[in-house]
């Protein structure tokens, strides 16, 4: 291999390290785990709360828990996103 294309793979790896190091450790142990991406458990888990917190609100007439409901569902929404990386950095569609 030339001297530019192992400067190219150091540098790759270099850039995956610190993109995401879970990712590059579990790699390089033979048993990769998900990237970054593709990991949507804490917006799975925000999505039930704000459910919850929502029919909470609802059974319970309390405008400040439908609110934070709503608030905290939407947030979960936005994580899980599939795109949300893509546009985040400016590309198109």
């Amino acid at each position: 291999m030339a001297q530019f294309d192992d400067e190219r793979l150091v540098n790759l790896a270099a850039r995956l390290e610190r993109d995401d190091p879970r990712f590059a450790r579990a790699l390089g142990a033979g048993r990769p785990a998900r990237p970054r991406e593709y990991r949507r458990t804490g917006a799975w888990w925000g999505l039930a709360t704000g459910a919850v917190a929502l029919g909470a609100g609802v059974f319970l007439p309390h405008g400040l828990l439908i609110a934070t409901g709503l608030v905290v569902m939407g947030i979960a929404m936005q994580l899980l996103d599939p795109d949300r990386a893509r546009r985040r950095n400016g590309s198109p569609r």
